[in-house]
């Protein structure tokens, strides 16, 4: 291989370097794209997408859409949008779609519910075709005690006006629930739930419950209303149960209380029966001292004695007659 070769080799591989540089920065190929889809463009306006670091494929393509769609954007538009962080193609779909659906949607208000961080294509989607969101279970009681558990389908669809600030699926669930609970509630017998569980539905949308959100119901329909337990009968037995312990409490109060008066009343006896023989120690004493004073004769003494023993031998007698020892109880 001569000199000639290796320069001829060497011009054309800096031609291609050259033109992949010059096709990276120059959107070339995307350019003819757009001219052939009828969208008119500038080759400047695409180098200065790059040098706001605006990928042009991002803004060209859905702009193509756009225009075949006769939605009468402009680039900056889109580029505008794409720079504020929103997604441009979805954007311009859901636009598309609102379109073929006869749905009034300015891109203002598409590009206000794409930041918003809702999907608007889904959006629009859904005010086409409503979508069913079911419920959990919900338990309820009513009036006579006993517990429902009904399961509902809502069928709601999106409104777009509502889009950007309003209260999202979560709301609608938690609204359909305290309304299936006040209706329950409100019923006197858990047959008439049974009987007419449309009133559930009427109740509900009577309330307006999607006032505030994002959505629109268009119908409640029960799927599912079943018995639970007896919550009024298991209430009040465990009512009963807390008076009876209760009770129990307090008699177990009142029985300690009655111990403790009964061994206060034991001592007392015995603190008086001390005092009695406190007493009777002392009258040998006063006895004694009668005699050395001369207020008590011999004689005096003498004849205390007697009807001393007189009354003890009249007690022994009346015992020995009476079975019962004269106080009820049967002597031995």
């Amino acid at each position: 291989m001569n000199i000639t070769d290796i320069q001829l080799l060497v011009i054309v591989a800096l031609v291609v370097v050259a033109g992949s540089v010059f096709l990276s920065f120059f959107p070339f190929m995307l350019w003819i794209s757009a001219l052939a889809a009828g969208v008119r463009i500038g080759i400047i306006t695409l180098v200065a997408m790059r040098l706001r670091r605006v990928v042009p494929s991002r803004i060209v393509n859905p702009l193509i859409k756009a225009t075949k769609a006769g939605l009468g954007l402009n680039i900056n538009q889109l580029e505008s949008h794409y720079l504020a962080g929103g997604n441009v193609d979805r954007v311009v779909n859901a636009l598309i779609a609102a379109q073929r659906a006869d749905i009034p949607l300015v891109f203002e208000r598409a590009a206000a519910i794409d930041l918003a961080g809702r999907d608007v294509l889904q959006a629009v989607q859904m005010s086409v075709n409503p979508k069913v969101i079911e419920t959990p279970v919900v338990s309820a009681v009513a009036k006579n005690g006993i517990e429902v558990k009904v399961r509902a389908r809502v069928t709601v669809r999106a409104n777009i006006d509502r889009l950007v600030g309003g209260a999202g699926e979560e709301t609608v669930l938690a609204r359909v629930a305290e309304g299936i609970v006040s209706t329950n509630g409100a019923s006197e017998s858990h047959k008439d739930v049974l009987e007419h569980p449309d009133l559930i539905s009427k109740t509900v949308l009577g309330k307006g419950l999607d006032a505030g959100t994002a959505f629109e119901i268009l119908s409640i329909d029960i799927a599912d209303v079943d018995v639970g337990k007896n919550i009024g009968a298991h209430l009040q037995t465990e009512q009963a149960e807390a008076d009876k312990r209760i009770a129990q409490a307090k008699a177990e109060e009142r029985r300690a209380m009655a111990v403790a008066h009964e061994q206060e009343m034991k001592a007392k006896v015995v603190e008086m029966q001390a005092k009695v023989v406190e007493a009777e120690s002392e009258v040998p004493l006063a006895m004694a001292n009668a005699l050395k004073s001369g207020n008590l004769g011999v004689m005096d003494y003498m004849n205390l004695k007697n009807i001393e023993a007189d009354t003890r031998m009249r007690g022994s007698i009346g015992n020995q007659s009476d079975p019962h020892g004269g106080d009820g109880t049967r002597k031995p």
